[in-house]
């Protein structure tokens, strides 16, 4: 075990499916990566008159300050102490950007789902596949680059939503099952699993289980939120059975466990 995370915090990680790292990456870093954001979407931070859209989604990006962000000490020593050293690749990029603007309107895109990493081919976003081994993602991070509040579009999570859904998808094997499949059936019967919102300062970051079910939610707030969602991504296959497994693997296993007496 790394000394970032107790073990306290590693068995929080698997019962609820994730944590938050303050002081991930400096808010230097964060204030630099803004600053790129505001000059490509054309807009100023002092001109709300400006904000015209409910969520504005920029392209991945490749360079520092972003990369950097997503690759310090702090969260490189996370990245092991949950996925084991030397299971997972170092963050090129940091995925698309939804930037969320104080607005009335329905942004259109705030529902709950999975972060679905294989398939990617098929023309429908809910074609695309998730199966029992995680195939093509370790971790789900949501870095802020942003302080973020309780009206600031925080993204809510379905806390130990993940255990539903290892039972959910261990049936599929590897073929897995498409997001259709996993909205309709409830990701698990997880609807009424306790919520909880990612909120913080701008260099918080939360690692999720690849399993936790999660939406986007409507800004009320009157600051935009500026934060990435990029994943984690393996070195290879991840074993789920078997002594010694990594915390985002032994929360597999103990899902899919016969219950205990």
């Amino acid at each position: 075990m790394t000394d970032i995370l107790d073990d306290l915090t590693v068995e929080a990680f698997m019962r609820d499916g994730f944590i938050r790292l303050d002081g991930a990456f400096p808010p230097e870093l964060a204030a630099a990566a803004r600053e790129v954001m505001w000059a490509d979407m054309g807009v100023r931070p002092d001109d709300p008159a400006g904000w015209t859209q409910p969520v504005v989604r920029l392209g991945h990006y490749f360079t520092p300050p972003f990369t950097e962000a997503a690759n310090t000490p702090r969260l490189h020593a996370a990245y092991d102490a949950l996925v084991g050293a030397g299971n997972w690749i170092e963050p090129k990029a940091v995925g698309t950007f939804p930037v969320r603007f104080p607005s009335d309107a329905d942004p259109g895109d705030a529902g709950w789902h999975i972060d679905v990493s294989f398939g990617t081919d098929a023309p429908d976003f809910f074609d695309w596949r998730a199966n029992i081994f995680s195939k093509g993602r370790s971790l789900l991070l949501l870095l802020l680059f942003s302080d973020v509040g309780e009206d600031d579009a925080p993204t809510k999570i379905r806390v130990g939503s993940h255990v539903g859904m290892a039972r959910l998808l261990a049936p599929a094997g590897e073929a897995g099952l498409t997001l259709r499949d996993l909205v309709a059936a409830d990701f698990g019967g997880t609807g009424g699993s306790e919520e909880a919102i990612a909120t913080g300062p701008a260099g918080t970051a939360y690692l999720c289980h690849p399993f936790l079910v999660h939406s986007a939610q409507p800004h009320r707030g009157r600051t935009p939120r500026f934060m990435a969602q990029p994943p984690l991504l393996p070195s290879g296959d991840m074993a789920i059975t078997g002594e010694g497994l990594p915390p985002v693997a032994e929360a597999i296993r103990r899902a899919l466990a016969p219950p205990a007496g």
